[in-house]
């Protein structure tokens, strides 16, 4: 099961404006919280004090809150691998570590008679997690995420995302990667261009980062890394949660008609399996409406990620659906009904063959 996050940071923060983000996550349907205690400094006691009353608000919501730490943590506070009854006492789920040991001792932290959930860093590119799984860890208490990069260009490419996700998922390790609110106003860090695993993602709307990280079949849970995001931001990715087949936003064509809008937003649609490099097909409406009319309507030269209807001059074919994956002729035979949105667009590489989907108008 898919899960959604955000991101708290209590040294930039006050435990009631915390207090008032988590409930507004777990709200809207949100799991996960995602903390720091990189960037921390003071003794334990205060520490714990700090992080304690909002995690134990969090838990007291059912919510799962992982802390992110280093080696340089654990020397700082005097913490031992083989000892994690700070992290218990403190309320958290697990432990995040942002830079790992040799593989031996993340494996030893997997057996913590405490359940906590070990989750190391996916965003490197080496055998780390290979040595992990040499020294037989509890894989049920192993999990990953990616990085977050505050800085413009400095996130992640997309190939080096793929290349160390799938690593992870042929272990059958459960993966999370973070997108990046607009409203947020900070991270851990002074720096504030956004704050986002893939760079990508920077500047698209959140839900549309979500939609690509599930999309990609590599990321099992999406986490908010700045604080705070908006209300708006949070539950449009609650919407995209609850949809469990690839979602286009649209807008459509003032010449829609009722039937045609009929078809694009509530018929179910299918990719057809046999491929064409210029559409998607998505043909049961031509079998169920082969009665009704499909005048010629509006009948541009269709451009890649317009949705389409055929009209009555394209004979058996008039009902069926499509979008447009390349720029084409329209010999008048192609209603253009509406249009996937721009920042969308790109998520048509990502439905596959017999692959569902549907139309949400903005």
């Amino acid at each position: 099961m898919r899960k959604l996050g955000i991101s708290i940071y209590p040294e930039h923060s006050t435990v009631e404006q915390d207090k008032a983000y988590i409930a507004l996550a777990h709200k809207h349907g949100f799991k996960r919280i995602f903390t720091c205690l990189l960037s921390v400094e003071g003794d334990k006691e205060a520490i714990l004090k700090e992080f304690k009353e909002s995690i134990s608000y969090a838990n007291e919501l059912g919510m799962e809150v992982l802390v992110d730490i280093s080696p340089r943590v654990f020397s700082a506070l005097g913490i031992s691998y083989n000892d994690l009854s700070f992290f218990k006492e403190m309320g958290a789920y697990g432990i995040r570590l942002d830079l790992g040991f040799t593989g031996h001792e993340e494996s030893v932290m997997t057996y913590n008679p405490y359940g906590l959930k070990i989750e190391i860093n996916m965003s490197n590119s080496t055998p780390y997690l290979d040595q992990i799984m040499a020294y037989k860890p509890n894989t049920s208490n192993l999990i990953g995420s990616h990085n977050f990069y505050p800085h413009r260009y400095a996130g992640l490419s997309y190939g080096h995302f793929v290349k160390c996700s799938q690593n992870f998922k042929e272990h059958g390790i459960r993966t999370a990667a973070f997108v990046s609110s607009h409203d947020a106003t900070y991270g851990p860090w002074p720096v504030t261009e956004g704050l986002c695993t893939l760079e990508m993602h920077r500047t698209l709307p959140i839900a549309v980062q979500a939609k690509h990280l599930f999309a990609t079949g590599l990321i099992d849970d999406v986490l908010v890394a700045n604080a705070y995001a908006s209300e708006e931001e949070l539950a449009a990715l609650a919407n995209v949660l609850k949809q469990d087949k690839l979602t286009f936003g649209a807008t459509l064509h003032e010449s829609i008609t009722p039937l045609e809008k009929k078809i694009l937003l509530e018929e179910p649609h299918f990719y057809r399996g046999d491929v064409s490099d210029y559409l998607i097909r998505s043909t049961q409406s031509r079998v169920k409406y082969k009665a009704e009319e499909f005048k010629p309507g509006n009948t541009p030269n269709i451009r890649r990620g317009d949705i389409l209807i055929e009209n009555e001059r394209y004979g058996q074919y008039k009902g069926e659906l499509q979008i447009a994956l390349k720029d084409m002729e329209n010999s008048g035979k192609t209603n253009v009904v509406g249009r996937i949105n721009e920042e969308e667009i790109f998520l048509l590489d990502y439905l596959e063959p017999w692959a569902k989907f549907q139309f949400e108008v903005n």
